[in-house]
């Protein structure tokens, strides 16, 4: 199975998308539908996450294993440490190598119901990131990541603490870091020069999300854990009540920001997709990552 750090590393930018677990048989018939049209594409991987407390467990598994065995795409199963003993977290690992799958994302997760409440480990389980991605590590020939917050975890407290703490997940053995969402390259960029500066020359990927409607950009808002700069509500703002318009301009705003990154030299832009393919086919063919048809 080729692995992430394989499939990013050639001469060119790439880009990679992240899908979510259906609910039911209608949200998977969606899902698949999006995978096999971003699967035209050749994205360099493809994931899906994992719900809090393992609650999508069965549906990250059962939908990776299909993608694996069923399409070009390289897979990456997501991970977490909540509401999981050691046993447990062993068997997903193994069900993951099993259907053929040697890309793991290994996350903490944020304790069920409250992404900010209080973290409860299992009294079987694990309390950090880093003891995960040992635990991969340890079980098999896997390609491991982890996540980078551009402003700091949330309970991080402050950007020193957050840096060291994520070099010591690579410093535990994984490969690669995916960024949270933010809004400006030079947040990312910022976060890249903390990385280096600590002493890690760890590959980090930034997270993207097509700005099509006023919930995404809500969204973003949300999981970024950052204020959102007025320049962008500027020019967002006033179309709420135009999504031709809003849509529009938000995926100028992606455009730019993602050109601004190919710039500084980032191999990969992994997109959230929100299990819909238009809007980030749209902008990896305006900024050319698709590859040409023969």
């Amino acid at each position: 199975m080729t692995s992430v750090v394989e499939r990013v590393q050639g001469d060119a930018p790439v880009f990679s998308v992240e899908f979510f677990p259906p609910r039911d048989a209608a949200d998977e018939a969606v899902l698949w539908r999006s995978i096999r049209e971003l699967e035209a594409f050749d994205p360099a991987y493809m994931s899906i996450t994992y719900g809090a407390g393992g609650s999508s467990r069965d549906g990250t598994i059962r939908n990776i294993a299909r993608a694996a065995t069923e399409t070009t795409l390289v897979p990456m199963g997501h991970l977490t440490a909540v509401d999981h003993s050691v046993a447990e977290l062993r068997n997903v690992i193994g069900w993951y190598a099993a259907v053929g799958v040697r890309n793991i994302l290994a996350l903490r997760g944020d304790p069920p119901g409250d992404p900010y409440g209080e973290w409860i480990p299992h009294p079987q389980g694990l309390s950090y990131a880093e003891e995960l991605v040992e635990l991969v590590r340890s079980l098999g020939d896997f390609c491991v990541g982890v996540s980078a917050f551009p402003y700091g975890h949330p309970r991080s407290p402050d950007l020193e603490t957050d840096t060291k703490h994520l070099v010591r997940k690579f410093k535990a053995g994984a490969q690669f870091g995916i960024a949270q969402l933010f809004f400006q390259a030079e947040d990312f960029l910022r976060l890249r020069d903390r990385v280096a500066a600590a002493g890690s020359d760890a590959l980090l990927i930034p997270g993207v999300m097509p700005l099509t409607t006023p919930r995404t950009l809500k969204t973003t808002i949300k999981l970024s854990g950052a204020p959102c700069p007025q320049w962008l509500l500027d020019r967002l703002e006033p179309l709420e009540n135009d999504p031709k318009a809003f849509r529009a301009e938000g995926l100028d705003v992606v455009t730019e920001l993602c050109e601004r990154l190919i710039a500084e030299g980032v191999p990969d832009l992994h997109f959230y997709t929100f299990n819909r393919s238009k809007a980030t086919s749209e902008v990896v063919s305006r900024l050319g990552l698709i590859p040409a048809r023969t």
